[in-house]
């Protein structure tokens, strides 16, 4: 897995990731924040939604790339999550790893999409397909749907 240096532009959209789930965060409901930034270089940011019944919920990641998507954006360069801390954590609102269905979702839109991530305490990117290593379906796309 190839993995990158953050740049000042990652940093930017973590802060946009934390200002859209600071602005919105209710406890229970919208603890999670997603910021995109596409080629044009625009960024779009969106909270997630919890449902009472857990399958209902949808992560912040698709809807961050569909409000890119409904404003015409064709191509998406950088993906950041952040977790709003509840009121029994620390306080610190971190960066977070998409889920499994969230990153078969960024590869599906790119490739080379870069996420960013934290493991073990630490900051770092990587294209969103070495964060799948067999992904689904990756032949039946190009037999069937290309």
């Amino acid at each position: 897995m190839t993995r990158d240096t953050l740049t000042h532009h990652d940093e930017a959209l973590i802060d946009e990731a934390k200002r859209v789930v600071t602005e919105n965060y209710v406890h229970g409901r919208h603890y999670v924040g997603s910021a995109v930034r596409t080629a044009s270089g625009n960024v779009y940011a969106a909270v997630h939604i919890e449902a009472n019944v857990g399958r209902a919920s949808v992560c912040a990641e698709p809807i961050a790339l569909g409000k890119a998507a409904s404003n015409g954006e064709t191509t998406i360069e950088a993906i950041a999550s952040v977790r709003h801390p509840g009121p029994d954590d620390d306080g610190e609102i971190r960066v977070v790893s998409p889920c499994g269905v969230c990153r078969e979702l960024i590869s599906d839109l790119g490739a080379d999409i870069e996420v960013i991530y934290a493991e073990d305490g630490a900051l770092d990117k990587a294209q969103a397909i070495d964060l799948l290593p067999g992904k689904y379906v990756k032949s039946y796309r190009k037999t069937y749907l290309e």
